[in-house]
């Protein structure tokens, strides 16, 4: 089978989907623009499963390298046969790959290289092969200076017999079924560690047992980081350890022979010092792997939502990083986020300048005619708020924006490139004014580990979990498109086809010599060649461009096609797009060729429907319960205005506008049956909920999704 049929059959695929696809990626084209402009080629693959190709690719890649690595290291030992070259050029799983490598692995130094060496392997050969001969009688031949007596041969043949049961890929199979169906997950407190402070958020996993196929991912990734903070032990182990050194013994002891015995012994020796460690340890990765895919899966799912949160658009904005002891500070902004004053104010404990500071935000909201205020949720964000909204001024918004990550931006390289004569304080502050404005140009600035919408992302695989997120941060900025004259060059970044390189040069080349008029004058910025316009151009707008196709997603490749219709249509192109009736008229059947298909026409006409139209919608006004400043002022029973800051598999956390967080459990989502939490709730969603519990002392609340009307 070769990798196309694989990856087709894997995915459900056609196998000329899955070529073109791979073809298109090997030619240098992004996941974004073969989703979006070459659905005739994918037979309209969305971008999941374009991704979804591009992994699976990336993987059978990383197999072909270690299968030719496996092949070169059992050549250089003169073992390769014809049958064992065939054998790892048909497999194409990883597993069956390392079993066939195994008995040919350097290791260090084992008891059966040991036995060897004192020359018992012929010992333990018959004792497999003549099984009816006498162990005792048969050890005897083989006693020199380092064997004196026959149980010490007898031992040694063991070892060789154990190693060998423990390098069987069929005795590895039948333990892999065994845990497969019936493995257990089990948790015990680490000895002298489960009194310690640092211990108390793993008490439920002091004493945990489960089946392993039905622990959940955030389980599993909550016992393996107690694991690793010392405070948890965890296993994986047959529900049933005589049963499982029964079935691995059975293919090699021949009941009523003389040499059952000494070949049960090694059997069960194989089984508990070699073979079970190994393959806990095989499942221990695999359902680490496994849980990891999950966590990554929701963060990438949480992240996505956050950044395509709705902007309030290109309005004057006050952001205030609140705080007591070190003031709140206050900047004002212009329409494009240009910051234009900063000061500090000190409203709350110690000093509580209380009047000084509603006269300075009275004055500055005056002054920059602010049209919005952006206020940070931390500490005393709430108590800015509640003194911001008492001044009652009107036609000024007031918002509560999230503030995590906006200290990691404010101390980053990015942060001190755009505010060099600033300190962190006023960074973090036009920071949040500028989420208000602009989620997605803000937040595409900090790295995403740190916008708090994941769990357990300092567990997961390092490597997977940057990659997932940078493609959702590419997939979030393409599907929104940039305006190519405002952009800056960390948001450029994630555009299909530049990259860091290219988008410092498009800014440098900007501000030399003024607004782009046309997506052609990309053409214009050097080492910006042909092919990093392609994969570029359909995503960048131009709002008061030369040509008004440049201010929507239809590709500069297709322009003669729209120019074609306006021309049958008997008008411009610009009449064209403010013409309905006229596109309604189109028989898009006449346009079609050997490239473009009703697909990319059906896109075309959509984007004249709508041009320049943002997906993301518009930011709306939320406040939370003004009674409610702590976890002391909840009471079971309340209902609340709230936010959703986070959906994990098993509920959504949401922002009641205090310290602690909120959990709404899968199964107070909704009055049916909820699977997945996304189908129900998103971040940034405005929700009511109900206090079911409250627990101080470890900080949870409980909350309801249901009867909150």
């Amino acid at each position: 089978m070769t990798p196309i049929q694989l990856i087709a059959r894997r995915l459900n695929l056609r196998e000329k989907q899955v070529e073109q696809t791979i073809a298109l990626l090997d030619e240098g084209a992004t996941i974004p623009f073969i989703s979006r402009y070459r659905k005739e080629a994918t037979g309209g693959m969305d971008e999941v499963a374009v991704a979804a190709v591009a992994e699976q690719h990336r993987q059978l890649d990383e197999l072909q390298h270690r299968k030719a690595f496996v092949i070169e290291t059992i050549e250089a030992q003169g073992a390769l046969t014809d049958e064992l070259r065939k054998r790892i050029d048909e497999s194409w799983d990883p597993t069956e790959v390392e079993d066939i490598y195994l008995p040919f692995k350097p290791k260090r130094r084992t008891r059966a290289q040991m036995a060897r060496e004192k020359g018992l392997e012929p010992l333990a050969q018959r004792l497999l092969l003549r099984p009816q001969d006498d162990p005792e009688l048969a050890a005897e031949s083989f006693l020199n200076d380092e064997v004196d007596t026959p149980e010490a041969a007898l031992q040694g043949a063991r070892d060789i017999i154990a190693e060998q049961i423990s390098e069987d890929e069929q005795s590895r199979q039948t333990l892999r079924h065994i845990y497969t169906r019936e493995a257990v997950i089990t948790s015990k407190a680490v000895k002298g560690k489960a009194d310690t402070p640092e211990a108390a958020k793993y008490r439920d996993y002091f004493d945990w047992s489960e089946p392993l196929k039905r622990c959940t991912s955030h389980r599993l990734l909550a016992m393996r980081r107690g694991e690793s903070e010392g405070v948890l032990r965890v296993t994986i182990t047959p529900a049933d350890d005589d049963r499982a050194t029964e079935q691995v013994a059975r293919r090699y002891v021949k009941p009523g022979t003389r040499a059952a015995e000494q070949i049960e012994l090694a059997a069960t020796d194989a089984y508990k010092r070699l073979l079970r460690p190994s393959i806990e340890t095989e499942f221990a990765a695999t359902s680490k792997e496994q849980a990891d895919e999950e966590a990554i899966r929701v963060f990438a799912t949480n992240l996505k939502q956050l950044l395509l949160a709705p902007p309030l658009g290109q309005r004057r904005i006050m952001g205030i990083d609140p705080g007591f002891r070190t003031g709140c500070k206050v900047v004002c902004l212009d329409a494009q986020g240009a910051l234009l004053h900063n000061e500090t104010i000190y409203p709350h404990p110690p000093k509580n300048e209380t009047v000084r500071a509603e006269q300075a935000l009275r004055r500055l909201l005056k002054d920059y005619a602010v049209e919005a205020v952006a206020i940070g949720n931390g500490t005393a964000g709430r108590e800015t708020e509640e003194l911001v909204r008492a001044l009652h001024v009107e036609g000024v918004e007031i918002f509560l924006v999230s503030e995590d990550g906006a200290s990691v931006y404010s101390a980053s390289a990015t942060a001190r490139e755009e505010f060099p004569d600033y300190d962190v304080t006023v960074r973090g502050a036009v920071s949040i004014g500028r989420r208000l404005a602009d989620p997605l140009a803000e937040l595409v600035k900090i790295d995403p580990k740190a916008i708090g919408v994941g769990q357990y992302q300092h567990d997961v695989d390092a490597g997977a979990l940057k990659r997932s997120l940078d493609q959702t941060v590419e997939s979030c900025v393409n599907a929104v498109g940039v305006n190519l004259n405002t952009a800056s060059a960390h948001l450029l970044t994630y555009v299909s086809g530049l990259g860091a390189s290219l988008a410092k040069k498009i800014v440098e080349y900007r501000t030399a010599h003024g607004p782009f008029g046309s997506r052609r004058d990309l053409l214009k910025v050097p080492r910006l060649g042909a092919k990093a316009f392609e994969q570029c151009a359909g995503f960048l707008r131009i709002v008061d461009g030369r040509d008004p196709l440049d201010n929507t997603a239809v590709h500069p490749e297709r322009y003669d096609i729209v120019q074609r219709m306006a021309a049958d249509a008997g008008m411009d192109v610009p009449a064209l797009i403010a013409d309905p009736e006229a596109r309604r008229r189109l028989d898009l059947k006449r346009y079609c060729t050997a490239e473009v298909g009703l697909p990319t026409l059906t896109d075309i006409l959509a984007e004249l429907d709508k041009p320049g139209r943002d997906p993301r919608g518009k930011a709306e006004v939320f406040s939370f319960d003004e009674s409610i400043h702590s976890i002391d002022d909840l009471q079971i029973g309340m209902i609340l205005p709230g936010v959703v800051t986070n959906v994990t598999n098993f509920g959504a956390f949401v922002d009641l506008g205090i310290k602690v967080k909120g959990l709404v459990h899968v199964s107070q989502l909704a009055d049916r049956f909820v699977r997945d939490p996304n189908e129900v709730v998103r971040v940034q969603q405005q929700v009511r909920v109900r206090v079911l519990e409250i627990d101080e002392a470890r900080g949870r609340i409980a909350l309801s999704m249901k009867n909150v009307e």
